[in-house]
């Protein structure tokens, strides 16, 4: 339905109507100045204040002029309101030197006539300038007296929006008192009238000194170090301090004020972003049907999420729970109203159902999220992992490569590397299907292995979440265990990247970063909800199960990897792998193993195929152990 004007679009079509007739007028007397020569040229001024009221304000409500609001005009505005008053001027001048080659007035100004283009961009450029001006100083008059004082870390294109958003909102009661940033070229220098008043590493000296009541850190792109070094003063000052999310997080996604949350574990172990190679991704993504196994998980959202903002032709949303694939169909639709999204409720494993959906809906590029990831789990249910992990594995890229399937992405673990449990096991031989199905093929199938994520539904943090809320303790196997962590928006982007880089049979790993202690995880974690480490939660030692590692590996000892264009992701040379047919004798043999219940002879199997495997060494660990 066709927007009716309002009553303010009416004021400002009023408004523009004397400013192109002051406009007109002005353009001839400054040319001619006030006098006879001016009387003598009032016709032509008056088909040209005719031809004006007429012709200009048409191409200004073409361009949309009359549906803006002006309180929030920027310099595309500007821009818009020069293109309308240049096109309209055009086709006013030619009408009028048109009328004046063919005698129907006497006498024209061509120069008056770029002096009338010029001071309609002034005045009606200048008319709304004002609105804005004025809606501002209205926002801004409201009484602040007992708004709470904000200290934004970071002067950037963030920390500014942040101020914009404070100075425009009446609703919220915070009111900006200085900015800090380490740039040298801005201090001393005020952004929307607030100053910066030092460095990130004044903010001590500064909150001892000024009345702070919060910090906000406005910078997506800052590494944990600086989250944590500010945290860690605001916390001893008594200060409430909030940030932005980090740039990953923002990558499909408005920043704005209400984007504001408290600091998370995952800001604390945030990496500096290596550089950003988006044309890749576009070219992958943009106008493709692209299909998500797995997509009601922790990645499978995700990887739903960020896929979406690269305009794919159709999104499939395959997964074998209804709920959580409604939940992130409805995540998906708020934010990308236009995106084609189907959700389809399918078990990999069920060979038919997804032969069909491929028939049906023809995907050309597909992740593969789908598997039983859950260690503890799949030693109590091995046969599951098997059909799950391995045979749904086969099912997707067998389907995959049949109906000419570009690329595929299968998500792994550094689990798989010398696996001591069933899960590592299982995943080892799904990439051995893909990067086989490569190698027969020539299709750019890859695998992309990387560690855990924070957040993803089994994982550490939110264990330790639920023992902090019970009043601890929190139990950790080790003071030295290690693991690598990478948060989910950063670990899909690069996932995305890595699909981009590949031309058929990779194996990629990205850089996680260095292991982090569990211990130090945990004491964080319970610094972020206000409690001492120690004093207020204890902190357990149980100790080390049998065949558990203190740290991980990404790739097996003595492989070698190479870099790629992107500095966070690297390509794995060539490993020992089964392939053509003993690999399918064996992914045979396995699915018929676990459809007899034979887990023995299955976890039997699967170290004699895996190099270094020792699944059968190792005790199965507690259900509901940490891993």
């Amino acid at each position: 339905m066709k927007a009716k004007p309002t009553i303010r679009s009416r004021y400002i079509l009023l408004g523009d109507i004397l400013l192109i007739v002051a406009s007109a007028m002005g353009s001839y007397a400054l040319r001619l100045e006030l006098g006879a020569a001016f009387l003598q040229y009032l016709p032509t001024i008056y088909w040209l204040i005719g031809v004006s009221v007429i012709i200009k304000p048409l191409f200004f409500q073409y361009f949309g002029l009359y549906r803006r609001m002006w309180k929030y005009a920027s310099v595309r505005e500007l821009t818009l309101i020069v293109f309308a008053v240049t096109t309209s001027s055009l086709v006013v001048s030619v009408l009028l030197i048109s009328l004046h080659s063919l005698g129907v007035f006497a006498g024209l100004s061509r120069s008056a006539l770029a002096i009338d283009w010029l001071l309609t961009i002034l005045l009606c450029g200048g008319f709304r300038l004002a609105l804005r001006v004025l809606a501002e100083n209205a926002s801004l008059n409201v009484n602040k007296s007992q708004a709470k004082r904000a200290l934004i870390v970071g002067a950037g294109d963030a920390g500014a929006l942040v101020v914009r958003e404070l100075q425009r909102s009446s609703q919220i009661n915070l009111t900006a008192a200085g900015f800090l940033d380490d740039n040298p070229t801005k201090q001393r220098q005020q952004i929307y009238g607030i100053p910066v008043v030092g460095t990130i590493t004044d903010l001590a000296h500064v909150l001892d000194n000024q009345h702070i009541d919060e910090v906000i850190i406005a910078i997506p792109s800052a590494p944990g170090r600086i989250i944590r070094m500010v945290s860690d003063i605001c916390r001893l000052k008594g200060i409430p301090f909030r940030t932005m999310p980090g740039i990953y997080e923002l990558l499909g996604g408005k920043v704005s004020v209400s984007r504001l949350r408290d600091v998370d574990i995952t800001d604390l172990l945030r990496r500096e972003p290596a550089r950003i190679r988006d044309e890749e991704i576009g070219e992958t993504l943009n106008g493709r049907v692209v299909m998500v196994t797995g997509a009601g998980g922790s990645i499978g959202r995700e990887l739903c999420r960020q896929i979406a903002r690269w305009g794919p032709a159709e999104l499939l949303m395959l997964g074998h729970g209804e709920n959580s694939i409604f939940e992130t169909l409805l995540d998906l639709q708020e934010s990308f109203p236009g995106l084609p999204i189907q959700p389809l409720i399918c078990d990999v494993r069920d060979r038919d159902r997804l032969e069909n959906l491929m028939n049906k809906y023809q995907p050309q590029v597909v992740f593969h999220a789908a598997a039983h990831k859950h260690v503890p789990m799949m030693e109590k249910n091995i046969e599951e992992a098997v059909s799950n992990n391995i045979l749904g594995t086969r099912n997707l890229v067998d389907l995959s490569v049949s109906h000419g399937v570009e690329r595929l992405v299968m998500i792994s673990t550094d689990k798989a590397i010398r696996p001591v449990n069933v899960m590592g096991g299982t995943k080892r031989i799904g990439e051995m299907i893909v990067l086989d199905a490569a190698a027969r093929s020539g299709l750019a199938y890859s695998v992309v292995r990387f560690g855990n994520v924070l957040g993803s539904r089994g994982s550490v943090v939110p264990i330790f979440k639920r023992q902090i809320a019970r009043g601890g303790p929190i139990t950790i196997t080790h003071p030295d265990m290690r693991r690598y962590f990478m948060t989910i928006p950063e670990a899909v982007y690069l996932v995305l990247q890595s699909a981009s880089l590949g031309q058929g049979g990779e194996t990629y790993v990205l850089n996680m970063g260095q292991q982090i202690r569990i211990l130090d995880l945990a004491e964080d974690l319970i610094r972020l909800s206000g409690l001492t480490p120690g004093r207020d939660i204890e902190i357990v030692f149980t100790g080390v199960r049998p065949g558990e590692k203190l740290s991980e590996d990404l790739w097996d000892e003595g492989c070698t990897f190479q870099p790629t264009p992107h500095p966070d992701i690297f390509r794995l040379d060539a490993q020992e792998e089964l392939h053509g047919e003993k690999l399918r004798r064996a992914v045979e043999e396995l699915g018929r193993l676990a459809r007899e219940g034979d887990a023995t002879s299955v976890v039997r199997m699967l170290d004699d195929l895996i190099p270094g495997s020792e699944i059968r060494c190792t005790p199965p660990p507690e259900l509901t152990a940490i891993d």
